[in-house]
């Protein structure tokens, strides 16, 4: 008996994560994401995402998500479609070594007013505090929820605008933007684009 379940726990225990070749990451990074994403994961557009610092499974989760057309997005369609799994984990890996972008808050009360609905939320409305599924400094948490430290404000604030129309869909975001108002999202875009 004990020789069952033993391989029942065995069966049931996660596999471990792929090992990755950083080397064929980089080699995809810096050849097919430097353009809009820059060789190390510091973009210079806003319009475009750092992807430094952001893990790794999270990074492959999306990659595969544009490949298959789950989220839409012509361009990244085109970027994904000719990487495999184990491509996508690879470059996710490279990704996530890299130095996290250090960001500047420009606006240091909208900033702080961001910092209250980032840990606290609003409970009038019932916005949940963002650090509860994105961290107290805003690293995430692998494959559900990316680091949003030191994203661009523009992108963030489009971000939580699309949520709250709908224009981009997620089961909880969705629901979290939309009892947002637009001085909640720029505070949380602002107070995010300083987060280290």
């Amino acid at each position: 008996m004990a020789l069952v379940y033993a391989s029942v726990a065995q069966a049931a225990a996660p596999a471990a994560p792929p090992k990755a070749d950083l080397e064929r990451g980089k080699q995809i990074a810096t050849t097919v994401c430097a353009a809009c994403h820059g060789a190390e994961g510091a973009s210079v557009a806003s319009a475009n995402p750092n992807l430094a610092g952001q893990n790794a499974e999270y990074i492959a989760a999306q990659l595969a998500a544009y490949k298959s057309g789950a989220r839409p997005n012509p361009i990244m369609q085109g970027m994904a479609a000719g990487l495999s799994p184990e491509d996508m984990f690879n470059v996710g890996s490279y990704f996530e070594r890299q130095k996290p972008v250090s960001g500047m808050a420009k606006d240091k009360a909208l900033a702080l007013r961001g910092q209250q609905v980032w840990r606290g939320g609003v409970k009038s409305t019932g916005v949940p505090a963002c650090a509860g599924c994105h961290g107290a400094a805003g690293r995430g948490m692998p494959v559900l929820n990316p680091a949003l430290a030191g994203q661009h404000f523009e992108l963030t604030y489009g971000w939580l605008k699309a949520y709250a129309s709908g224009g981009r869909t997620h089961p909880v975001m969705n629901a979290v933007a939309a009892k947002m108002t637009d001085a909640e999202m720029k505070a949380v875009a602002e107070y995010v684009s300083g987060l280290r």
